[in-house]
């Protein structure tokens, strides 16, 4: 048994390969994006057209996605942040970095992706590139940089926060 491509610690056969063979569906935003991550490396390039969303397929440029697939080395799969997406979920975002390496350079491709489940199956709508989640707080306190609540009209550190 091999280690599958898209980082999750498993072996190809129990993780991407079912959804690409096309005998099980992934269940999260996420697992679609390492299937279709793994695609890339295993060359499953209708596997990546079938998982576009149907507005999608029409700009899809087979003879390139296949060349770049056969090109380049990957190295591996990031996921950096999810937001929704999960089993229960209609839409999901996937912050994630795919290392590979083209011509022989290194190139890091960093991006937010959308998907969005139509009857009971994850789709790739689009993504960002380059973008990140947005960092959203977990509790009341300001940040850094935020106006101090005190009012003073400061910043955070320089004020109350330092």
């Amino acid at each position: 048994m091999t280690s599958c491509p898209c980082g999750s610690g498993r072996s190809y056969e129990s993780c991407c390969q079912p959804y690409i063979a096309g005998t099980a569906l992934p269940p999260t935003a996420e697992a679609l994006m390492r299937s279709r991550y793994t695609a890339f490396t295993v060359q499953a390039i209708d596997y990546l057209r079938d998982t576009l969303a149907e507005e999608r397929r029409g700009t899809f440029n087979r003879a390139d996605t296949e060349q770049w697939a056969r090109e380049s080395t990957w190295a591996g799969l990031d996921i950096l942040a999810t937001e929704a997406g999960g089993p229960e979920d209609e839409v999901g975002r996937v912050a994630f970095r795919a290392r590979f390496t083209l011509h022989e350079k290194n190139e890091t491709h960093l991006e937010l992706s959308r998907f969005r489940k139509d009857q009971g199956r994850w789709f790739y709508v689009d993504g960002e590139v380059g973008k990140m989640m947005p960092v959203t707080r977990q509790n009341d306190l300001p940040g850094r940089n935020d106006p101090c609540p005190c009012g003073s009209g400061k910043k955070f550190k320089k004020c109350c926060g330092g």
